[in-house]
């Protein structure tokens, strides 16, 4: 059969489109982007919210291990997986790389609907030099050590030998360019963790002679610059030290600081950035995703820089991480402590993005969760160990968190960017009862009590998420806590309830369910005593374990 000129044209064209659509098909790389007042971290186009969790180090680098393993994270609520990659495994021998553990990471992540997060166990991991090849181990000539105030060798890389900088950039980066060719499509890989936990253990700073000689020269220019240009808004911490020089701009690092330990911690703070940029730099040249580090936090039992990472991603260097390292997108805290408010709030400051990549599961962190994304805009959470807590237990709160959260996740971000969301973490032995301020209305939150007994005080943590969704209207989802309500504009002094409904959220949207009212939005029936308080006696209630949001609507009367 012969076939016409315009028809085999035709047939071009329409293949032609066909591939340009298909091309054109691929999403956009993460980023992130600024959404109304605040930074979000933005994949396939749209915000994200991570609900992750961090398996153990060794874990990713066995893909027979983890085949027990992709079910349960799968079923497990969360969306997305922080997994190590050991410079060991990719370079076994220098020059020749070996991507098989990421390849088999981002298929098998790809296979159980999981996004990744990639955590480059380079130079240096928890401080120490552990997982860099062993070819970069034994030539501790080329590859210099850090040296202790007592002059011996630590195992742990000197960020001031320029080899060592070149090839764990190199490694990096060839990383990166590998990354870009197997996923630039799928974008299953939505961040990077540069390093882990970096800084210096058993030392204030770096004592080999490449380090000693770097101490005693004049503080590097581009940091003074940077100094004065942002004099206004330099961390507190910072400034104590600098003006008790009379805020010097010229000199050794001793001249400008002073001596002691604190100026030993930021000159490691400023070298650490200073490395750590240099890879980060390269790499984005090969494929830009968004990058962070993280923190191994100071312990209530230090005493000095050391005890921790000195020169570590710590609350109080975040001037000199910042000044050292501007292509790092987030400096992030692991988180512990049973202080977590406390250091979300000294990681936010400045406008700093917060991520935590490290933390608890439990009780404790569904409620941290709950608090991070609520009150600080988190872009995201991570349990550590996360494939054996949830081996060892399939109803952990934290996957009860993130399976309730993985629907409302669109309402969060959509209310992050708007302003109108915030929370809540109560503990009974520190703050039972907080009051909030959330549109027109205070929101007066405490431990759940009994209206039958509204003297006894609830037991354990009590957490929730507040949006003002509306005129007049507030959704919340909690745990072991009650709120009721008293207007903050002008007009009738007493806020009731209107309507009440009970409900959960399916990709954002909103499923209905009882309707809610008598016993259950009763807090108290002293009602006279209420009155004088211009209260009803009414709100919501939402006990340990509940897995519904509850939408009110509220009126005002006198």
């Amino acid at each position: 059969m012969k076939t016409s000129k315009p028809l085999v044209l035709i047939s071009l064209i329409l293949t032609f489109i066909s591939f340009s659509c298909t091309e054109q098909t691929a999403p956009p790389a993460p980023a992130l982007e600024k959404r109304g007042n605040i930074t979000q971290l933005i994949v396939d186009g749209n915000p994200f919210l991570v609900l992750g969790g961090e398996l153990h180090n060794s874990s990713s680098s066995s893909r027979e291990y983890m085949k027990q393993y992709w079910p349960v994270l799968k079923a497990s609520g969360m969306n997305t997986v922080l997994a190590a990659v050991e410079w060991s495994l990719v370079e076994p021998n220098e020059g020749r790389f070996d991507f098989s553990v990421i390849d088999n990471l981002v298929e098998d992540a790809r296979a159980n609907n999981l996004r990744l997060i990639l955590l480059w166990f380079g130079s240096w991991k928890n401080g120490q030099s552990h997982y860099m090849p062993e070819w970069v181990k034994k030539d501790f000539n080329r590859f210099p050590r850090v040296k202790a105030e007592n002059g011996k060798s630590l195992e742990i890389l000197s960020t001031f030998g320029e080899e060592n900088l070149q090839a764990d950039s190199k490694a990096f980066t060839a990383m990166m360019k590998h990354l870009n060719e197997i996923d630039s499509k799928t974008r299953t890989v939505i961040m990077i963790q540069v390093e882990n936990e970096v800084g210096i253990i058993g030392s204030p700073r770096d004592h080999n002679n490449l380090a000693n000689e770097a101490f005693s020269s004049s503080v590097p220019q581009d940091l003074i610059d940077y100094l004065l240009k942002n004099k206004e808004t330099l961390l507190p911490e910072l400034l104590e030290v600098w003006s008790a020089s009379g805020f010097k701009t010229s000199g050794t690092w001793e001249d400008v600081f002073g001596k002691g330990v604190k100026t030993d911690e930021f000159f490691m703070a400023w070298n650490y950035a200073r490395y750590l940029n240099g890879c980060v730099s390269a790499a984005k040249k090969e494929y830009s995703i968004p990058m962070f580090v993280n923190a191994w936090i100071v312990q209530p039992q230090d005493k000095v820089p050391g005890d921790y990472p000195s020169g570590g991603p710590q609350a109080h260097v975040l001037d000199f991480w910042r000044a050292g390292a501007p292509d790092i997108d987030l400096l992030c805290p692991d988180i512990y402590l049973p202080d977590f408010a406390e250091i979300c709030t000294l990681y936010t400051r400045n406008k700093n993005i917060l991520f935590i990549p490290e933390s608890r599961a439990g009780e404790q962190g569904a409620g941290q969760l709950f608090f991070a994304i609520g009150k600080h805009n988190a872009i995201g959470y991570s349990p550590f160990g996360i494939e054996n807590i949830f081996s060892a237990n399939e109803k952990e709160p934290i996957s009860n968190a993130y399976k309730i959260l993985k629907g409302f996740a669109p309402v969060i971000l959509e209310a992050q960017s708007k302003g109108t969301i915030t929370s809540v973490l109560l503990k009974p032995e520190k703050n039972p009862v907080e009051e909030v301020v959330l549109g027109d209305y205070k929101l007066h939150f405490e431990l759940n009590r009994s209206w039958r007994s509204p003297s006894a005080p609830g037991e354990g943590t009590g957490y929730g998420i507040i949006i003002n969704s509306g005129t007049d209207e507030y959704t919340i989802i909690g745990n072991n806590i009650q709120v009721s309500f008293s207007p903050n504009t002008p007009g009738p002094a007493i806020a009731g309830i209107a309507q009440l409904d009970e409900g959960k959220f399916e990709n954002g949207k909103w499923i209905q369910g009882r309707r809610l009212n008598g016993d259950d939005i009763m807090l108290d029936y002293d009602l006279a005593k209420r009155a004088l308080e211009n209260k009803t006696g009414t709100g919501l209630r939402f006990r340990n374990g509940n897995e519904n949001f509850q939408k009110v609507k509220l009126y005002r009367y006198e």
